[in-house]
């Protein structure tokens, strides 16, 4: 005797289906696993099963086509229906099977003959069964092929007959459709619903004979997962409802892109996998056009820094990164001076090749003029600032419209934006850079001068960071910003450092050779919802069929696709409740989240003096 997993017992011999009485599992003393998932009551019609208040209904297959294409049984397996589907395989032997079609062969080509002898027209049928066969025996033979007996049986669920017809009738038009034909267990409901529960026994027995390369089309490997055993939640598959569970960090490089239209959810996603990252030993380093991520840093115990031209955070532009064990000097300093005079490129809107030579000659006696040099070490020096690059400047020939141009930076509206020492601290795990109080013009410039100085304090030492550029289509209006921008992508790796781009402006980004190599070189890649102008645009580069493009158009937010490597799928953005108070942008939200934090800090504040009138 033994119980099965529907809360029965099976008497092997007799094969009979036998209820198990509470009074039996009370005799018994014990409570088993199928006591409690067995339904309340069992009943075997011919056409179906009454599983307590549940109909199952078993089908087997009974005929395939001349060919299965791959992946033909995936519409069947992504239905929104309740079924269970049992593949059960059986090898055959190779020696016994070639027996068989040797006998099989000697029929057809004798029934070719002899439509040959009568002068009758030749019978295609017989001809393809003829090849087919052949075909076959030789790739048996050379054990590139093997033979199966192979029985697929589906069982469906309703709470009604009508529920069960209806998903009986869907799931019969989308298989018949493949010219794949089933049959309902007549009067052998209870053998097929065993064959078709997780205990792996065939009962039923309906058996198709397929060789190796049919049978790989069945098995159902073609619903994506992008489940991995380690990494943080980025969503929820919605093809399957499985977890969309992953780790940058384990992919060929570690950078990612986001492309979405505004209000599609974009900076809410970024959040969540900064919270979420940020537990797992990750630094954070984010640089905000839009003041979105201030909340999340002080939730946190993170730094933010306002950066503009009347904030109290500067950054020196001539500052110069320690050189680690590997590095030399000379090439340290020697990279910095390249990176300046790309940003003098951004800040004068160009320069000739004259004035980009005469740039780099005053970088160079600028240093020199604190014993910084190719030879020094320079770890302890006092780098020079924007105005001792204005006075050198100014005494070199030909400078004079350079000089001009500086002087707005060192003298005029914009002087306190670079011309300062550096009084940014970045010793905390979760670092955010804002620019959105900086002029549009000057926003370019500030996000180079931040990103120059996270990378040199990225290539100080080495840890596990991923830094964030939000709106990153700013740095994309400059050749000089995507340049250091893609360098940061290519380079990262060996730093530790995943990159992360945000943007909205597709066009923009896409339109630079800058912003598809990067593409190209980020192992994460995700769409969320799409604007109908850029959405052929986002086809063509990401090679979407038509399902996946009005996918995109038609997303809610949080919703879209992920791409990980050669997979993707399609995500919906899942936050628990305390995650949204954190991360949320709703502006509704965030309003009433400051109104409940004034009131509270109002009773407190009553509180408090109500406690001090009684002493």
């Amino acid at each position: 005797m033994f119980f099965d997993l529907f809360g029965t017992k099976t008497n092997k011999k007799e094969d009979e289906l036998t209820p198990v009485l509470p009074e039996e599992i009370y005799a018994r003393g014990v409570l088993e696993l199928q006591d409690v998932i067995a339904p309340s009551a069992l009943k075997v019609n011919p056409k179906e099963l009454m599983l307590g208040d549940m109909i199952a209904r078993t089908f087997f297959v009974i005929s395939y086509p001349r060919y299965l294409t791959t992946g033909w049984f995936a519409p069947i397996i992504n239905l929104d229906k309740i079924f269970d589907i049992s593949i059960m395989v059986h090898p055959i032997d190779t020696t016994e099977i070639l027996r068989q079609f040797q006998k099989k062969v000697a029929e057809i080509e004798s029934q070719i003959q002899i439509r040959a002898e009568k002068g009758m027209v030749r019978d295609p049928k017989l001809d393809t069964a003829y090849a087919d066969l052949e075909n076959l025996r030789n790739q048996l033979q050379q054990a590139q092929e093997k033979m199966f007996d192979v029985g697929l049986y589906i069982t469906i669920y309703g709470r009604d007959r009508d529920e069960v017809d209806k998903a009986e009738s869907e799931i019969k038009s989308l298989l018949e459709a493949r010219l794949v034909y089933l049959k309902p267990a007549l009067f052998q409901q209870k053998q097929g619903f065993n064959s078709v529960i997780p205990i792996a026994k065939d009962e039923l027995s309906v058996h198709s004979k397929l060789n190796s390369s049919p049978l790989s089309s069945l098995f159902p490997f073609i619903s994506f997962d992008l489940t991995s055993d380690r990494g943080i939640l980025y969503g929820i598959n919605r093809h399957n409802s499985s977890l969309v569970l992953f780790d940058r960090f384990s992919l060929e490089n570690y950078n990612s892109v986001l492309f979405a239209k505004s209000g599609s959810g974009k900076s809410y996603m970024t959040k969540l996998e900064i919270l979420r990252t940020l537990m797992f030993d990750t630094d954070v380093i984010v640089i905000d056009p839009e003041r979105e991520y201030e909340y999340l840093a002080e939730t946190t115990g993170g730094r933010y820094f306002n950066i503009s031209l009347s904030s109290q955070h500067h950054i020196n532009p001539f500052d110069l990164p320690t050189p680690r064990e590997d590095e030399n000097p000379a090439d340290v300093l020697r990279n910095n001076i390249i990176s300046l005079v790309g940003l003098f490129r951004i800040m004068f809107g160009g320069l000739t090749p004259e004035e980009d030579a005469i740039i780099d000659r005053a970088i160079t006696e600028t240093y020199a003029l604190k014993d910084i040099h190719a030879g020094a070490d320079f770890t302890n020096l006092e780098p020079p600032l924007l105005s001792d690059f204005e006075l050198v400047l100014s005494g070199m020939e030909g400078s004079e419209n350079l000089v001009q141009k500086l002087s707005k930076y060192t003298k005029g509206t914009w002087s306190g934006f670079i011309n300062q020492p550096t009084n940014v601290d970045m010793n905390k795990r979760f670092i955010v850079f804002s620019v959105r109080d900086m002029e549009d013009e000057l926003k370019p410039v500030a996000m180079y001068l931040v990103t120059h100085y996270i990378w040199n304090a990225i290539r100080k030492e080495l840890r596990k960071r991923l830094l964030v550029i939000d709106e990153a289509w700013w740095m994309m209006k400059s050749e000089d910003t995507a340049s250091f921008l893609y360098g940061i992508a290519k380079r990262g790796r060996k730093y530790y450092l995943g990159l992360a781009t945000i943007t909205q402006d597709v066009a923009d980004f896409l339109s630079n050779e800058y912003g598809k190599a990067m593409i190209t070189n980020s192992s994460i890649q995700i769409l969320l919802r799409q604007s109908p102008t850029s959405i052929d645009l986002i086809q063509d580069t990401f090679k979407l069929s038509d399902e996946e493009k009005y996918l995109l158009l038609e997303s809610d937010v949080g919703e879209g696709i992920f791409f990980a490597g050669m997979k993707h799928v399609a995500i919906k953005v899942i936050a628990s409740y305390t995650e949204d108070q954190i991360i949320t942008s709703d502006p509704s939200q965030i309003l009433a989240i400051k109104k409940a934090k004034e009131e509270l800090e109002k009773a407190e504040l009553e509180s408090l003096g109500d406690a001090l009138t009684q002493t």
